[in-house]
């Protein structure tokens, strides 16, 4: 059993999520940074050097995800099978960051740069401090029942954390079916240690990243296969859903011109603000997870793809909230 089996990935994916996309056919394991999509601002150097590809790190991982990076530009991840994080360092080197993870998934850091994780070995939200030892558990539920299992997360400037939480059963759960009544999204906001509520419209939510200037938040629903937006307003609560397109996605994140890049079965698809696809980097492998910017100026794409992990030089830089993650 592939190690996507494994983590209840390809169970739950739709057949629609690999058959009704449009690309190219039999892409080769390179970049692919114009596929006859609509006009946009940008022309197909704008995101990258035309001979730029992918440059494979390492591919010594079970499963790797939750890519994020520190206010230096150093990137965590993790190897979710494993129970690890890692760091990927200016140096170019790898490190273990932690060894008792609690098999998280996706990762933030804050301002103060401690690192928060959705880990879902016990299905919570847990903090870690610079060291790699873990400080607290955040959260471990709502309204007294369990969570389906976090899977990703943003925060926003204030230190609200919003994520999401689909139900992938585990292996490692001794538990066979969910507390909770659907797969929502929540909104936890700084100071607090109750989440609420923040949409319960998805029916499989997952990849979740905010803009710059904090008044929107991308959700991808991965069963749907679609991507939304919603207005953030300033209670942090989630209003006017609009359809951004029609692609789900694992993992998300925005450079500093506001292109949205989506994850997948290719490899990673990148979108502009209106929604129009204008990019696909592909990937060598089964499944591309999750990605962030990196690197001392901000301008490596970081790549979580099943065993291996990838980087790619970009003329673009993921943007610099509060000098903390860079999505």
């Amino acid at each position: 059993m592939n190690i996507i089996s494994k983590l209840g990935i390809a169970a739950v994916l739709p057949a629609a999520l690999f058959l009704n996309i449009t690309y190219v056919n039999k892409l080769p394991a390179k970049v692919v940074n114009s596929l006859n999509m609509q006009d946009s601002s940008y022309s197909k150097t704008d995101l990258f050097d035309q001979n730029t590809q992918p440059k494979l790190i390492s591919k010594q991982f079970e499963f790797t995800e939750g890519p994020a990076a520190d206010k230096e530009g150093n990137v965590f991840f993790t190897d979710q099978p494993n129970n690890a994080i890692w760091k990927y360092g200016l140096d170019s080197k790898l490190s273990l960051f932690s060894n008792t993870a609690g098999r998280s998934n996706g990762m933030y850091f804050d301002k103060q740069g401690n690192l928060f994780t959705c880990a879902d070995e016990q299905n919570e939200i847990w903090k870690f401090d610079q060291s790699g030892k873990r400080t607290a558990i955040i959260l471990s539920g709502v309204n007294g029942r369990k969570f389906n299992g976090p899977n990703d997360l943003w925060m926003d400037g204030k230190g609200g954390i919003y994520f999401t939480d689909p139900y992938y059963q585990r292996s490692y759960w001794t538990r066979t079916q969910t507390e909770l009544d659907g797969e929502k999204v929540y909104y936890l906001p700084a100071g607090k240690k109750e989440a609420m509520l923040a949409s319960s419209e998805l029916q499989k939510p997952n990849g979740i990243a905010g803009t710059a200037d904090g008044k929107y938040l991308y959700v991808a629903d991965i069963k749907a296969n679609k991507t939304y937006r919603f207005t953030i307003t300033k209670d942090g609560l989630l209003t006017d859903k609009q359809l951004f397109t029609d692609k789900g996605s694992d993992g998300m994140t925005l450079d500093d011109k506001g292109n949205v890049y989506l994850t997948g079965n290719k490899g990673v698809y990148i979108f502009n603000a209106d929604g129009q696809q204008i990019g696909l980097i592909a990937i060598p492998e089964p499944w591309t997870a999750n990605i962030c910017f990196g690197g001392k100026n901000r301008d490596m794409l970081f790549i979580t793809a099943s065993k291996a992990i990838y980087t790619m030089q970009m003329k673009v830089r993921g943007y610099s909230k509060n000098a903390s993650r860079q999505l």
